[in-house]
């Protein structure tokens, strides 16, 4: 991943903060029960914590523990942050880590919200975390790590902070073969979320080049059309569900234009009246009826998988 392509989902994800999504629209909380949260887990956290970026849910395979230290790597708005944070208790901590201001701003707005007084978040990349050595007992992430540009690093960095006996528990996207040429291309704008993941075997070997044991991975058997099904958001982000598509762009972009991912989108074609509205227009509804026309066509669960992905820093 370039500079370029980072800095383009970065405000990729920033337009997503700042797009109002949460748990009370429908398509955005069908995509988190798609994946695997319970009704009565959204309904104990800030709605917009949940924004429909998810994969999977870690914290229910981290096994958490009261009293433990835990991070969640890119965590958005704070979803599994808050999740961790009832499960540590007053005596423990859980930590968000992201590269997004407007993430990291919207996580700690959601966590003056619901009184959270055990959690902290940082505006920080994965590969350069300001966390201790050695002083985390559990590290999550949902569909975030294929983001990560330098996943070697990113995996380094990772066994640093967690104590000897940490566990690393995360939801993420992996890749069963190749995707075609064509679709990978078209795909690449999702936000790295499927063309920036590593096949199954490339994420065990990954794991235990950084000195990771007991390396477990696994199909979780979610359908990645959930994005598409859930009021059109894939990792971008949703595009045009009812409730926001009053007042977008009344020009359609053309995708080489404006898109979710892209770094700017043409000055003509979105209406700015308000942040909303500006950020609705970034994700550009021209690029997910791309998307939905590909999934007719492509069988993306035949190429990609959510999977779970547990590993263990030897040493306890």
């Amino acid at each position: 991943m370039s500079e370029k392509t980072r800095d383009a989902v970065r405000k990729g994800y920033g337009a997503v903060a700042q797009a109002g999504l949460s748990s009370t629209q429908g398509g955005i909380k069908g995509i988190a029960n798609a994946f695997g949260y319970s009704d009565e887990e959204l309904s104990s956290i800030p709605a917009e914590a949940n924004m429909g970026l998810s994969c999977g849910n870690p914290v229910a395979m981290a096994s958490i523990s009261e009293g433990e230290t835990v991070l969640d790597l890119g965590a958005g708005g704070g979803l599994d942050v808050f999740l961790a944070s009832k499960k540590v208790g007053a005596s423990g901590q859980a930590i968000g880590i992201d590269m997004t201001g407007d993430m990291v701003s919207l996580a700690r707005k959601n966590a003056e919200k619901g009184g959270y007084e055990n959690v902290h978040f940082y505006l920080a990349e994965i590969e350069a975390m300001p966390i201790p050595t050695g002083s985390v007992d559990c590290v999550i992430s949902n569909c975030v790590l294929n983001l990560c540009p330098d996943k070697d690093a990113a995996l380094k960095e990772i066994f640093r902070i967690l104590k000897p006996g940490g566990r690393l528990a995360i939801s993420d996207i992996a890749l069963k073969q190749a995707l075609p040429a064509a679709v990978a291309k078209e795909v690449s704008a999702w936000t790295g979320c499927i063309a920036g993941a590593m096949t199954i075997d490339d994420n065990r070997n990954k794991l235990s080049k950084a000195g990771f044991g007991d390396v477990d991975i696994q199909d979780a058997g979610s359908d990645l059309n959930a994005y598409r099904d859930g009021g059109h958001a894939a990792c971008c982000g949703p595009s045009s569900d009812a409730d926001m598509s009053a007042g977008c762009c009344d020009t359609e972009p053309t995708p080489s234009e404006a898109s979710c991912c892209a770094p700017e989108p043409a000055a003509d074609t979105c209406c700015v009246s308000e942040p909303a509205e500006e950020a609705c227009c970034t994700m550009e509804t021209s690029y997910h009826e791309t998307m939905d026309a590909l999934l007719d066509t492509f069988d993306v669960n035949a190429y990609a998988a959510s999977v779970k992905i547990f590993a263990v820093k030897p040493g306890a």
